[in-house]
């Protein structure tokens, strides 16, 4: 066997331990999350039930997944949804957006009612009564 196929089975086996360790902290914080709490969305207030918890995530409040308290207070459940806009608009705020639109975009400038004073009181465009 070569030293580089050496190494990649080595990485291999490093990679696949990593995997298996974060999936076992993951399971048992999420464990106790769902004992812990309601299992009802905390954003959009969406029930959920053993057929579709499964949809129902447990958020970090700090975006620290290594900070799992045993009181459960650096958690939130969420549905996936709004996990993912969570997550989402903080992407957003690291680029330097308001997490309203895409980062660097500018508002309307075009305003479609401009006119509509003169509209209102029946003037047309050509500033003759309608």
């Amino acid at each position: 066997m070569s030293k580089d196929s050496n190494r990649g089975s080595r990485l291999d086996r490093v990679v696949a331990e990593s995997q298996r360790q974060r999936q076992e902290r993951e399971q048992g914080y999420r464990a106790r999350a769902l004992k812990m709490y309601p299992w009802v969305c905390g954003r959009c207030g969406r029930t959920f039930d053993h057929r579709n918890v499964h949809e129902l995530t447990v958020h970090h409040r700090d975006h620290n997944h290594d900070n799992n308290p045993l009181d459960g207070s650096n958690w939130e459940l969420l549905c996936v949804y709004c996990h993912d806009n969570e997550h989402q608009r903080l992407i957003e705020a690291a680029r330097g957006g308001s997490g309203d639109g895409p980062a660097g975009a500018r508002g309307a400038t075009h305003n479609p009612f401009a006119a509509l004073g003169d509209l209102l009181k029946g003037e047309g465009d050509d500033g003759k009564s309608l």
